[in-house]
């Protein structure tokens, strides 16, 4: 598959700033992809759309407060974006301006300890991350509330950015389900463009996963598993290729991919480019989710992390 089939044109005002004031106010475009029909509702009428006993399998990882805004030296500013942790207070991070930036400096409470390249380094941090949520960076709008870039169930802290298609839940929506949790913590190399002219020349890098064996037993068994997010489906479906149930993945989805254990995918709408929009392909097809995310765009739906939902039956 050529990358340039993951590309289309999105008017730059469709891309949410914020998110809304109710989390499940979120519009939510279903597909049923055994008859090809489409659908319009909210995010809160998804309990009236599954098929009765099916389990939503989310992914309860919490976004670290992981970007640092700090000084140099010499006074002048530098950021760091803590992007994994390591042992004994070490972290891999991200650090700008790279240029001016030594093995050894002294940041606040981070020092540079290695330069890994591609503006990478190993860091050393004082305490724990006490810095600001990693918003992507198509959001240049402030958000009052960090919380709102968090799950209402998010609860295990360790990732770099937010599994977005769990940021419309409320409580009361998952009390109206049958709800199991799994862990992977998200790394910013998810959301990184497919560069390489063909997508399987791509290579995507592996996240820190957990699931309790209870969990895994109940998903296992489900007539029909419900996968909130593109991290979640990577999980499940390592499981379901004999991964021990803690590791790492680094799966790499894309159109042609068998699913064994996930029947019905939430998501919201994708980066060009991206392999979160090659993973969707791989669930609906490569021409189904062009025309889906044509008719989004025609209906004024909002894009990406703030932005609305997808559920593909």
């Amino acid at each position: 598959m050529k990358t340039s089939e993951l590309d289309y044109d999105l008017p730059p005002e469709l891309i949410a700033q914020q998110p809304l004031a109710r989390r499940d106010d979120s519009r939510l475009l279903v597909y049923e992809r055994e008859r090809g029909d489409a659908r319009h509702g909210r995010f809160r009428d998804l309990p009236a759309e599954l098929p009765a006993g099916a389990l939503v399998v989310v992914n309860d990882t919490r976004v670290v407060p992981a970007r640092l805004r700090l000084r140099r030296p010499t006074g002048g500013e530098a950021e760091v974006l803590l992007l994994e942790p390591l042992e004994n207070g070490h972290w891999e991070a991200l650090a700008r301006p790279s240029r001016r930036l030594r093995g050894g400096m002294r940041l606040g409470p981070v020092e540079l300890v290695e330069h890994l390249g591609k503006g990478r380094w190993l860091v050393r941090l004082e305490g724990e991350p006490a810095g600001e949520a990693p918003l992507p960076p198509y959001i240049t709008e402030a958000l009052s509330d960090a919380e709102r870039y968090q799950t209402v169930y998010a609860e295990d802290a360790g990732s770099a950015a937010a599994p977005t298609a769990g940021l419309h839940f409320t409580p009361e929506l998952l009390a109206a389900l049958d709800v199991e949790r799994i862990t992977l913590h998200v790394g910013l190399d998810t959301f990184r463009p497919v560069t390489a002219d063909v997508l399987a020349e791509h290579e995507i890098h592996s996240e820190r996963y957990r699931v309790e064996e209870a969990a895994w037993e109940r998903i296992r068994r489900a007539e029909t598993v419900v996968a909130v997010g593109t991290t979640t489906v990577r999980v499940l479906e390592s499981l379901a290729r004999g991964a021990p149930l803690e590791g790492r993945t680094s799966l790499f989805v894309t159109p042609g991919f068998e699913f064994r254990r996930v029947d019905s995918l939430v998501t919201n709408f994708h980066l060009p480019r991206s392999t979160l929009l090659a993973l969707v392909m791989a669930f609906a097809g490569v021409e189904e989710t062009r025309r889906l995310y044509r008719l989004a765009i025609e209906e004024r739906y909002r894009f990406y992390s703030f932005g609305d939902a997808m559920l593909l039956l």
